[in-house]
């Protein structure tokens, strides 16, 4: 599976905000609606409250990457699109700049995964999709990789079991399309070390 594009873009907060055009409450912070733009070439449009982007908002990249949803106190926050210089997509549930809850994202290779994140990484139950091999994972997550029930679904059979690590695990079986199946237990083999021993003359 690729995570191509899953690279977060940082936004600009240094201490000089760039041009600013809009609405200010009395303390004279950007307040409301209003348009910037920022000492590194990137752009925001949207709400802001004493200060910090709010609310709805577009910010947009210089290397044109673009973020289209809610932000609370300066931080993407809340339901969101995320896109990629490379064309990657992500469209969900954000949380502290983080992808946090449900969310899909389309990769650049074709892939797609649709499911629970936490803390930018795939975490929880979801289903991934292998553009290649047209191949799907339903089930569990942790930190990224499969972890716990799942199944990968090919063309013509499946296999349900028990994954750790991202590889399967323990107790398994196969279902094949035209009705029978093959019950069976993975058990993880260490690799083998090559002998550089030298042999007596």
């Amino acid at each position: 599976m690729s995570d191509i594009g899953s690279e977060e873009y940082e936004e600009d907060t240094g201490p000089y905000l760039g041009e600013y055009e809009g609405e200010r409450n009395e303390k004279e912070e950007r307040h409301g609606f209003g348009k910037a733009i920022l000492p590194n070439g990137d752009k925001y449009e949207g709400n802001y409250q004493d200060g910090k982007r709010h609310g709805q908002g577009v910010y947009r990249f210089k290397n044109r990457a673009r973020y289209i949803g809610e932000y609370a106190s300066g931080r993407k926050h809340g339901q969101g699109a995320f896109i990629y210089p490379d064309g990657s997509k992500y469209e969900g549930s954000w949380k502290d700049d983080q992808r946090h809850g449900y969310g899909v994202y389309n990769y650049i290779n074709g892939d797609r995964y649709e499911g629970e994140w936490r803390n930018h990484l795939r975490h929880g139950k979801g289903s991934y999709i292998y553009a290649e091999s047209s191949s799907r994972y339903i089930g569990m997550w942790q930190n990224g990789k499969r972890e716990g029930a799942g199944q990968l679904i090919h063309d013509n059979h499946k296999y349900i079991g028990t994954y750790k690590n991202d590889i399967p695990v323990g107790g398994g079986k196969y279902v094949f399309e035209v009705g029978c199946e093959q019950h069976g237990e993975y058990v993880a083999q260490q690799p083998k070390v090559a002998s550089h021993r030298k042999q007596m003359p």
